[in-house]
């Protein structure tokens, strides 16, 4: 694995890359996360023939500029950054993966074609579609959704995520994970840092209030996704109910769902061992490039 930073959109994006071919495994994280938390899957992916990028996205890590205003991070900007990473890779088809928001940016990719996708691999986050409808519905998941409404307040937030050090960007972690044995101290250590970059945490706040305020392309109409749909859900998932997973079947074609009992949000991280033969089951195998 090497770390990249490759020029797209008008950014420098931080990519860590492991593997070769022109078949991109393009993998997004979520909040508060960053590239780092697809280290378990990456060595995988390349084994299996994948060239894999994961990037530091907008407003995150080691990625630059950081903007500042709540518009550079409509949905409508995060998936041309989407694209214009797949364009600077000169992949010549891609699978795209994401996690918790990295997914909501992967089914709003997905479902607008930006690009052709050969797969589509979804961890944790319902289409927003049916995010929508339960939040409208579900006073459970308002309840258990509160974050995303007290992220809208002006500056409150940013002090709170980074205050001591970054406490609750570490609680957020270890506080939801059910198995805590991949979160030492100095992987909690790294995503607290990454938040306390300068412009960070109001860059990864402002996923949220761009989505509720602004919404662009996150309003819908939604078009069904022909691409086939990977969705692996960790069924102890703090901040996201199971129920969330109901109905997604209408706005996806080919649809395959693999839940994992005992498992918290941050899925790919706890459960490698889980995950990565579920991965590895479900996506081709792709045969080495020729020289």
């Amino acid at each position: 694995m090497q770390t990249r930073f490759v020029e797209a959109n008008g950014f420098r994006f931080a990519v860590d890359e492991e593997g070769e071919g022109d078949h991109l495994a393009l993998c997004l994280h979520g909040f508060p996360e960053s590239r780092f938390s697809w280290r378990f899957q990456m060595p995988v992916l390349a084994q299996m023939g994948y060239r894999v990028w994961a990037p530091d996205l907008r407003g995150y890590g080691e990625t630059e500029p950081k903007p500042k205003a709540m518009k550079d991070y409509l949905i409508d900007r995060l998936m041309e950054d989407v694209g214009a990473l797949i364009d600077a890779s000169g992949a010549k088809k891609v699978t795209l993966i994401g996690h918790d928001w990295g997914a909501g940016l992967a089914w709003a990719f997905a479902a607008n074609r930006v690009r052709p996708l050969e797969r589509l691999v979804i961890m944790n986050v319902p289409h927003p579609a049916v995010m929508a409808a339960q939040l409208r519905t579900n006073k459970a998941q308002r309840k258990k959704s509160w974050y995303m409404f007290f992220f809208q307040l002006p500056g409150v937030p940013e002090w709170t995520l980074t205050a001591n050090d970054g406490r609750a960007i570490r609680r957020a972690f270890f506080d939801m994970a059910k198995d805590k044995t991949n979160f030492g101290p100095e992987v909690l250590e790294r995503y607290a840092r990454d938040a306390q970059r300068p412009g960070a945490i109001r860059g990864m706040v402002n996923w949220y209030r761009a989505a509720l305020r602004l919404q662009g392309k996150m309003a819908g109409p939604w078009d069904v996704i022909e691409t086939p749909t990977l969705i692996i859900w960790g069924e102890e998932d703090a901040a996201l109910g199971i129920e969330l997973l109901d109905g997604t079947e209408e706005y996806v074609r080919d649809l395959t769902i693999r839940r994992l009992p005992g498992v918290s949000h941050w899925v790919q991280q706890e459960a490698p061992q889980k995950v990565n033969p579920i991965l590895q089951a479900w996506l081709p195998s792709l045969e080495p490039s020729l020289p």
